[in-house]
């Protein structure tokens, strides 16, 4: 069986028409498939606008091109750009770090932890009212359908479904109903029912989402349907900020 090239599973990704027999392969093929999902991640981050957004260049302190002089004895000095055509606004400079000093990256491990202590017990026993739904739809593919109801207080739900394809991969398909975020996104998640074991599908944003499952993911071992709220610090971990949660009965 000849699989789709990694340009076609790359225009996949990035939602691009395939050619006929390209699109008809990746329709019954799992294993592409499963790739195109793993590369619509990265698409998917940077398609919110938080992420996409390009930050103002930063120029590094005098002490850099000091540095640099001293390790191989050339002069170094930074390029002078030709003046502005209108002057800036007189901004004072930003005090200067201490050269040398390191800040180890924050892991929000514990605080997940707790967070999650808090709203554990509420999203178990509230598991038991939510409806669960079990069908075949109309081409035969087992779904199992729950409902997101709202933690905290939050606005957010919504609906996901695990669709069992006749070929045997599946999928989660997420209608989200949650308001817009201006410096943070959400994520879908799976989470064990001690809410310390999860697994990441991807960002989430209002309206419908769909995330292949891996292959030989156990959904009985993560039940736990979650959409968080993550800010944008490059922590790959669970904010700890969960906003509507549904239970699978497996």
């Amino acid at each position: 069986m000849q699989h789709c090239t990694p340009e076609q599973l790359a225009l996949a990704a990035l939602r691009e028409p395939l050619p006929d027999a390209d699109a008809a392969h990746l329709e019954e093929c799992a294993a592409c498939r499963a790739e195109v999902a793993s590369l619509r991640r990265g698409v998917e981050a940077l398609a919110v606008p938080q992420l996409a957004a390009p930050g103002a260049a930063v120029p590094p302190p005098p002490r850099v091109w000091d540095a640099i002089a001293a390790a191989t004895g050339v002069s170094a000095v930074p390029h002078q750009d030709a003046a502005p055509a209108a002057a800036a606004p007189s901004v004072p400079p930003p005090a200067e770090p201490e050269v040398g000093t390191v800040l180890p990256f924050r892991s929000r491990r514990r605080g997940w932890l707790a967070a999650a202590a808090a709203v554990a017990v509420g999203a178990v026993i509230g598991a038991g009212a939510v409806a669960i739904v079990q069908r075949e739809d109309d081409g035969g593919e087992q779904v199992t359908a729950i409902a997101l109801d709202p933690l905290a207080g939050n606005d957010a739900s919504g609906r996901a479904e695990i669709v069992r394809r006749d070929d045997g991969s599946r999928v989660v398909q997420l209608e989200l109903d949650a308001p817009q975020l201006d410096d943070a996104y959400y994520e879908l998640w799976l989470i064990d029912r001690d809410v310390v074991g999860m697994v990441p599908l991807g960002i989430a944003q209002a309206g419908s989402n769909t995330y292949e499952l891996p292959d030989g993911l156990e959904l009985g071992r993560f039940p736990l349907v979650d959409v968080s709220v993550e800010p944008l610090d490059g922590n790959p971990e669970h904010s700890g900020v969960s906003v509507c949660r549904g239970e699978l009965e497996t």
